[in-house]
């Protein structure tokens, strides 16, 4: 028998694609213990007949009285462990008990949206299937367990990655990260009906998962590790189970985005997390099909932090503006604006918009999409009278592209070939959670929450340029030239300037941080001192950094002299036979000291010392970061 529950709240057995329906008020969770005689009355003395084509199916049992998710295949854990950089076996404990949790006591209907988990940039689906029982009991063994499951269902316990990986941290079980919805469907399918899907005694159901059409993973259900007796038999020692709590079984092992996911190896081949208007599609040989759209939810209300660690002292950017340097939209010349996003420091970057005749260029665009929707409002007033027509990314960075997502598509992105290549490689933008939510040891969290905290990467998918040039572009913006010159690789593959000419202004992307610290992800450091002089022979009047206040041509002068000075310092200590990671320690930064993260040069003088010495093994960001943390701890005592 196959049972559904569809609106107005009714119940009925499914036979031949018609639902013959029971009386108003009657719950299947009511009829469990004694479905073949329900289902005789509904076949002989049906309320109604519904097809099931115009009926809209809930959830089989809407609010059972308990849901447990037990983790039955092992194998979905050893992969969890392994997205996370965790490797070897799984401890003992695993083999001993088998592990359930309690979500939330409700379910969603088979083809109801679901909404993201506010607050969550890393949703997730996970397909499972699940045993509903129809007796109650007390202490039973697996084979008293297995008797009382009056049936099967899809089951798809929907979790916020990033939200549970938080909470994981505070040790209690889980919270906000599996609450956010739970699904069950399309129909409780009887036992009877699955006999010959079982093998060894265990269903053998092939199921599989897809997002908007792409298969994500498959498999069987009889690769469990802890059988539905087992689970439910250890659930039931000293508690009274009831008719209708649900026992899901755990995700099948590939049938969720996180097994996908290689953080520490390839995070740029991760199929993405879940976002607005995706397409989740589970089926189950034997139970049918759940189809379901992901839909945006309301923001996070935010709740105040109680005071903890010692705070950080205030930010001041110590460098002098010719303009306030306020967060916003300041014009900066005749139909030049840049928009400014203080103090300058992790991910509070800036860029700027250009207008011609009836057309305009944006200059990057800002770490997230809040920032950046605010950023493209206040430019409104340009933009209506003059359409955005391109968009040059300076380099790959996320706090200059993430926001292209808001672009529209008539608006044509421009960016270096260095810098197209890059943003295949790049850790995508949701990824970034990472640096909000992972516990990466009690020096480089944090040292990376606080820098990051502030930023809502949810809905960030990377837009990729549309024309490419090598080393030098000539743009008409409605009748305005416009340069945009490859200076790089510098601070990453590709670094681009974009300079106006008619009124010297001069956006000078990541090649220019003032009063912050430049960081040389990718080198040679002599080149960025010549990407300065470039600069400087442009003779510009007015500067636009990538980080940092509005300058002139002295805040080049002043990068390139940190540059200098890093160069000099490095190979000196290397001359003197020291490490890199003493080098960066040991340096001496003089007026350059004050700059905001300071700690950048260890990164700096690692990249001098492979210039030194191409056979210095090559160092990942996250590492990285971890001697930046230290060398930030050791300074702040």
């Amino acid at each position: 028998m196959r049972w559904v529950t569809y609106v107005p709240d009714r119940v009925g057995l499914l036979e031949g694609g018609l639902i013959h329906g029971l009386p108003p008020g009657t719950r299947l969770v009511d009829l469990l213990g004694d479905l073949p005689r329900a289902g005789r009355q509904a076949l002989d003395r049906p309320y109604e007949v519904v097809p099931l084509a115009e009926a809209t199916l809930m959830a089989p049992i809407p609010d059972p009285p308990s849901i447990r998710d037990c983790l039955c295949f092992l194998d979905h854990k050893r992969n969890t462990d392994r997205a996370g950089g965790v490797t070897g076996d799984l401890p003992d404990v695993w083999y001993e008990i088998p592990a359930f949790y309690f979500a939330a006591p409700s379910a969603i209907g088979p083809y109801d949206d679901v909404p993201i988990s506010p607050g969550s940039a890393w949703f997730d689906f996970e397909l499972e299937i699940a045993a509903i029982l129809g007796e109650g009991g007390r202490d039973l063994s697996p084979e008293e367990a297995d008797k009382r499951i009056a049936g099967y269902t899809i089951f798809c316990d929907w979790s916020a990655r990033d939200l549970q990986l938080l909470e994981g941290q505070l040790e209690i079980g889980q919270a906000k990260g599996k609450d956010g919805a739970n699904t069950l469907g399309p129909w409780l399918v009887t036992p009877d009906e699955l006999d010959g899907l079982r093998r060894d005694g265990k269903l053998a159901l092939r199921v599989e998962a897809r997002v908007n059409g792409r298969l994500i993973g498959g498999g069987r259900t009889d690769d469990m590790d802890w059988s539905f007796g087992e689970v439910i038999s250890y659930a039931s020692r000293g508690v009274d189970l009831r008719p209708g709590d649900v026992f899901g079984s755990g995700t099948v092992p590939g049938c969720c985005l996180i097994e996908h996911l290689d953080f520490y190896g390839d995070p740029a081949a991760f199929p993405g997390w879940l976002q607005d208007g995706d397409v989740v599609t589970l089926t189950a040989e034997g139970l049918g099909e759940v189809r379901q759209t992901v839909r945006a939810s309301a923001p996070a209300i935010r709740i105040a932090p109680r005071p903890g660690r010692r705070p950080e002292p205030e930010r001041v950017n110590p460098a002098k503006s010719v303009l306030p340097y306020t967060k916003g939209l300041h014009q900066v010349a005749d139909g030049v604006w840049a928009w400014l996003l203080p103090d300058g420091g992790y991910g509070l970057s800036n860029a700027g918009l250009i207008a011609g005749d009836g057309a305009s260029l944006l200059v990057d665009t800002l770490y997230d999409l809040p920032l950046t929707a605010e950023m493209l409002s206040a430019m409104r007033a340009a933009t209506d009278r003059h359409p955005l027509t391109h968009a040059v990314f300076t380099h790959s960075n996320g706090d200059h592209t993430h926001g292209g997502t808001l672009l529209d598509d008539s608006v044509q992105i421009i960016a270096a070939e260095g810098t197209a290549h890059e943003m295949r490689t790049e850790i995508p933008p949701d990824l970034t959670t990472a640096f909000q939510v992972a516990d990466l040891g009690p020096v480089l969290t944090p040292y990376l929450r606080p820098r990051f905290k502030g930023f809502d990467f949810a809905g960030a998918r990377l837009r990729h340029p549309d024309r490419l040039f090598d080393r030098r572009l000539a743009l008409d913006v409605g009748g305005r030239e416009v340069h945009v010159l490859n200076l790089g690789p510098a601070h990453t593959e590709a670094d681009a300037v974009v300079h106006v000419p008619d009124v010297g202004v001069l956006f000078a992307g990541d090649l220019l941080f003032t009063g912050c610290t430049p960081i040389v992800w990718k080198g040679p450091i002599s080149n960025w001192i010549t990407a300065c002089d470039t600069m400087i022979g442009l003779d510009p009047a007015v500067v636009v950094p990538g980080h940092g206040p509005v300058t002139d041509v002295e805040g080049i002068r002043d990068v390139r002299g940190y540059l200098r000075h890093v160069t000099e310092q490095a190979d000196a200590a290397h001359a003197a036979g020291l490490g890199f990671k003493e080098a960066a320690f040991g340096i001496d930064l003089g007026e350059y000291g004050e700059w905001l993260d300071a700690e950048r040069v260890v990164v700096n003088v690692y990249r001098r010392y492979q210039e030194l010495d191409p056979d210095l093994p090559e160092v990942d960001r996250i590492p990285l970061f971890a001697v930046m943390a230290e060398w930030h701890a050791a300074r702040m005592g």
